[in-house]
């Protein structure tokens, strides 16, 4: 069973950048679409980013557009998270997960353990 390790979180000034990843282990992650999902506190988790399996189709959430960008390197096994643009709303922790059939509103399943990122001045 595939397993997931967020990493690349911290703390980081109004306007910085962070570059998530999304570790893989257990099966390659080329065959299955990854979604970016974050939970800030006292809120319900949205989802941010998705790629697809074949990395043709990505999909980011109104707030993070033109901001984040989500890609695979498939020698590492890993999907990355790039954020730019860093404004004190993307305060969270982010997760990422699986899904076997593609960017859906359900069915996400090998959740990590999430990282924080908090942007704060």
């Amino acid at each position: 069973q595939v397993q997931l390790v967020e990493s690349g979180g911290g703390m980081v000034q109004p306007g910085g950048s962070l570059r998530l990843s999304c570790a893989a282990s257990g099966a390659t992650l080329d065959t299955y679409a990854i979604g970016w999902f974050r939970q800030a506190a006292g809120k319900e988790r949205e989802g941010v980013s998705c790629i697809n399996r074949n990395d043709q189709y990505t999909e980011y959430a109104d707030s993070v557009k033109g901001r984040f960008t989500i890609f695979r390197d498939k020698a590492k096994n890993t999907v990355y998270l790039q954020m730019t643009s860093l404004n004190v709303e993307d305060t969270a922790t982010y997760y990422c997960a699986t899904h076997t059939s593609g960017c859906a509103l359900r069915g996400w399943r090998n959740w990590g353990q999430g990282t924080q990122v908090t942007v704060s001045s």
